[in-house]
């Protein structure tokens, strides 16, 4: 894309009336102090991920391994050039919060919330010794590379779930050693299955809250005490049907989403959002329009499968009497096979039911189904998704409802070639009549302003934004 588009990130930012607040920007970690970090930990920055990574993010080696051997192993192809190298200026800003500092506004972004590369990596490590000392190493580095610009910029934690006083010891020392103020959590533990007996898995995947290992409350709590609304960046490349041994875009093509889905699903059914109504939980990179799906879907299927709407399928309402009457009369040749009392299986009538998959949430009408998940969930959108503007569309959602899309820049890594265009491809939903001025304003401000005041309101005190929030904040009470 050309960079003197007369629509410049300079020029649209300009004519807002609002500030642009960036709700997930990748930082590059600078290995020479990355490495010191790692080495207070105890960890050797060379050697830190052999045999150490879970299979969620691919088959640690790959590089080195033979066609044969990445057959016989399944390895999983996941990225290899992952940063826009020809771009040095924007490589060079990714990784110096000071230079990111400088080019804010010329990108026309006033405030960014930064998210490590490592850190998508870390939270999944398997032995839990190198996990945990990997990730607080990580969460000092950040602290302190951004530590001089608290006001356009602030870091998330890395915060390793695999048991929730892991998480809880982690958050803790993020937020209350560290200061920090955003924090990314990994949405998907791999576990072993203790005895898989014929099955043909011995791994499963731990969501955290629908049929979780682990009492997650305490961790979800403790967000909530600390002002926290955490993000989910989970991969599920080298899962399921992302095992490509050769073609990386088959992995990656819709991998945050994927994970995403599930974690969000497994907090609904697991009754996160209903004993948690305040949490607000990010799910990251992968847009909005599977999250308008996973709604609707939430809505029609409670509608058909509640505790009342269930008894449609019960197989004792079904009339044999009426039924062979129907036989009788167009069965033809299929009768002539046979006289069956019902096209009900055996089994059917064996059923233990009903079974009402909702009944633990106490959902009595489909608005409850909308007020634990609509409040609770936010999508991160990248710029150039065409799909970002489904979230704004009340006329095809459910009940009116809105989703809360958040505008993601993803600098730093492939997604974007230059950094200067992010806010251009943005606004071409304006431009090209999907989202008018309100919604672009709750897309690229609103959005991101509630996700981290709803539970901490004072999130952006000391940055640039704080008298725009302040005044936002003020409007939302009057109205």
């Amino acid at each position: 894309m050309p960079t003197d588009r007369p629509n410049s990130a300079e020029r649209i930012r300009s004519q807002l009336d609002h500030p642009v607040i960036d709700a997930d920007g990748h930082y590059l970690e600078y290995q020479p102090a990355l490495s010191r970090y790692l080495r207070d930990e105890g960890l050797d920055a060379e050697t830190l991920l052999d045999g150490e990574i879970a299979l969620g993010v691919g088959t640690w080696g790959y590089t080195g391994m033979s066609e044969e051997e990445r057959r016989r192993q399944r390895a999983t192809r996941t990225a290899w050039w992952a940063a826009p190298s020809a771009n040095t200026l924007d490589v060079a800003t990714a990784t110096f919060p000071s230079l990111l500092a400088e080019r804010l506004d010329e990108l026309g972004i006033d405030f960014v919330v930064m998210y490590g590369s490592a850190g998508l990596v870390y939270p999944i490590i398997a032995d839990d010794e190198t996990r945990i000392r990997a990730c607080r190493a990580l969460n000092r580095y950040a602290a302190e590379a951004f530590a001089d610009h608290s006001n356009r910029m602030t870091p998330a934690a890395v915060i390793p779930m695999h048991t929730p006083d892991e998480a809880i010891e982690m958050l803790e020392f993020a937020v209350g050693d560290l200061g920090m103020k955003a924090a990314m959590i990994a949405g998907l533990v791999q576990r072993p299955i203790e005895d898989p007996g014929g099955s043909a898995y011995n791994v499963w995947w731990d969501t955290l809250g629908l049929d979780s290992a682990y009492d997650y409350d305490p961790f979800w709590r403790r967000c909530l005490e600390l002002g926290i609304s955490p993000a989910c960046h989970s991969s599920t490349m080298g899962i399921g049907l992302r095992r490509s041994t050769s073609t990386y875009m088959y992995n990656h093509i819709g991998h945050f989403a994927a994970a995403s889905e599930a974690f969000a699903k497994s907090l609904f059914f697991g009754g996160v959002t209903q004993r948690f109504p305040a949490l607000r939980i990010g799910l990251l990179e992968g847009g909005v329009h599977w999250g308008v799906g996973l709604y609707a879907d939430l809505i029609s299927r409670w509608e058909k499968r509640n505790s009342e709407a269930i008894l449609t399928y019960d197989p004792r309402r079904l009339d044999a009497t009426l039924f062979q009457e129907l036989a009788g009369q167009y069965g033809g040749r299929l009768r002539a096979h046979g006289l069956a009392a019902t096209p009900l299986r055996p089994g059917d009538w064996a059923a233990d039911g009903p079974h009402d998959d909702f009944a633990a949430l106490k959902l009595t009408r489909k608005e409850d189904v909308r007020d634990r998940f609509v409040p609770n969930f936010f999508f991160g959108c990248e710029a150039d998704d065409p799909m970002t503007a489904t979230a704004f569309d009340r006329d095809r959602i459910p009940l009116g409802a809105s989703i809360s899309a958040m505008f993601s820049s993803d600098i730093g890594h492939w997604d974007v070639p230059d950094m200067k265009e992010v806010l251009g491809e943005a606004f071409e939903n304006v431009e090209k009549g999907w989202l008018d001025s309100d919604q672009f304003r709750d897309f690229v401000f609103g959005n991101v302003l509630r996700f981290y005041t709803d539970t901490n309101p004072d999130f952006f005190r000391g940055t640039v934004v704080e008298e725009s929030v302040a005044t936002a904040l003020a409007s939302n009470d009057r109205a």
